[in-house]
């Protein structure tokens, strides 16, 4: 409760005309003040005037008064500074630590704020806000999806970030472990990342020239190479080499249990994304320099067209044949590369060296793709919104997962706007 306090306090949605403290004095409000998400007072650098004299200092908002004491705040002198204690219950009077006594105000936040608040932060759907969307302009909608589109390239840049100083500017290397956890396609990210972290650049490298080494570099390190397929010649052989290459580098393979096969059609099991992998990787990975010299989305896409042939051509996994299928990535699972690979990538760039011109190409890139199909997005457009390409739907994945699933609805544009429109409401 002392979140929507915070938030009626921040937001003044209240009746700011006739405002007294619990003593009786005229209370009147020229700044709330700057939220504080740390430790200390709950808003920074507020300006008030009681019975027309001017306080400048902070706010500090609780349910009952008597939490002032309860948290300590009577002996440190951190929350000397406060000017005003804001409570919805007056139940004590509050001291500084020097005995001072501080201003208190009461507030109560409209019944209807309250009980809407409640209904969309407990134990509400997924998309509490679903039956109240019609009350909002559909161009409000749309300027809040696109601040959330730019939400999650910078959410997804600083995961880039880490990687860039992890591997001390290597951009390369960066793109080699970000490709390698968008080749899992969400269930198997996480391993592929682990993969690719575990195996420098700089080892595959020096094999560049052999696809069958890099295949085996690839699944030995995986971890998928420690079981036994004696009938399996193909297998045979690149257990034998990963042993060569384990032992010439040090490697410590992953666990097999680490990728998940449940729910994934056998065309998007490891071993074959592996292989793809392998391609990308075969004759030397300047996979980066690539991505920045090439303008188009057609020439982007050919980038990652790959066609595996031999082995990998009538098999998902090792022993097992499996009928000839078409095996390469279709332009959607190319296009989702393009989305959280390639425009990531050179937003991150772009902010790094100071040019817009890769920052504007890869809003450019989500712009003139087409968006994701998933459940969030399904979601959505139950509830009426519908989306025209990749950078709207990544703005609904952004909020879903960020706001939605978080409850954090006192945060998100669409819920402040109910909410508003709530505390005003008789």
């Amino acid at each position: 409760m002392e979140k929507l306090m915070q938030y009626v306090w921040q937001h003044l949605l209240f009746d700011t005309s006739q405002l007294t403290t619990t003593d009786g004095r005229r209370l009147q409000i020229i700044d709330a003040g700057q939220l504080n998400t740390d430790a200390g007072p709950d808003f920074f650098n507020a300006k008030i005037r009681i019975d027309g004299c001017l306080w400048v200092g902070n706010i500090e908002i609780h349910r009952l008064a008597s939490d002032w004491k309860r948290h300590g705040h009577h002996a440190d002198k951190a929350y000397d500074s406060v000017i005003l204690h804001v409570v919805e219950q007056d139940d004590a009077r509050v001291c500084r630590s020097n005995g001072e006594v501080i201003p208190q105000f009461v507030l109560r936040p409209a019944p209807t704020l309250r009980y809407d608040y409640e209904r969309l932060t407990n134990n509400a759907p997924s998309l509490p806000c679903g039956e109240q969307l019609s009350e909002i302009d559909a161009f409000f909608v749309t300027d809040w999806l696109a601040s959330l589109s730019l939400e999650r390239l910078q959410a997804k840049s600083e995961r880039i970030a880490v990687w860039y100083d992890l591997y001390r500017g290597d951009w390369e290397e960066v793109c080699y472990v970000t490709l390698s956890r968008n080749m899992g396609f969400g269930i198997n990210g996480d391993a592929f990342e682990r993969l690719a972290r575990s195996l420098p650049l700089a080892f595959l490298r020096k094999h560049a020239d052999s696809l069958f080494q890099i295949e085996a570099f690839l699944l030995g390190q995986a971890g998928l190479l420690e079981e036994e397929h004696p009938q399996d010649n193909y297998y045979t052989r690149l257990a034998g080499e990963y042993a060569f290459l384990q032992n010439k580098f040090g490697l410590h393979p992953l666990p097999s249990s680490a990728w998940k096969f449940s729910r994934l059609r056998p065309q998007n099991f490891p071993h074959r994304r592996l292989a793809m992998l392998a391609h990308y990787i075969c004759g030397g990975f300047s996979l980066f320099a690539r991505l920045c010299e090439t303008p188009t989305l057609d020439e982007l896409r050919k980038l990652f067209q790959v066609q595996l042939s031999g082995y990998w051509n009538t098999h998902y996994t090792f022993d097992n044949v499996s009928p000839v299928s078409s095996a390469v990535l279709g332009t959607p699972a190319i296009d989702i590369i393009l989305i959280n690979t390639v425009a990531p990538l050179l937003y991150s760039y772009g902010t790094y060296v100071g040019d817009d011109r890769y920052i504007d190409r890869a809003q450019t890139i989500w712009e003139s793709l087409r968006p994701e199909q998933n459940s969030i997005i399904r979601r959505f457009a139950a509830i009426g919104i519908e989306v025209r390409n990749a950078l709207e739907s990544q703005a609904l994945i952004q909020l879903y997962n960020e706001y939605c699933m978080a409850k954090k609805c006192l945060y998100c544009r669409i819920g402040h706007k109910l909410l508003a429109k709530a505390a005003i409401r008789k």
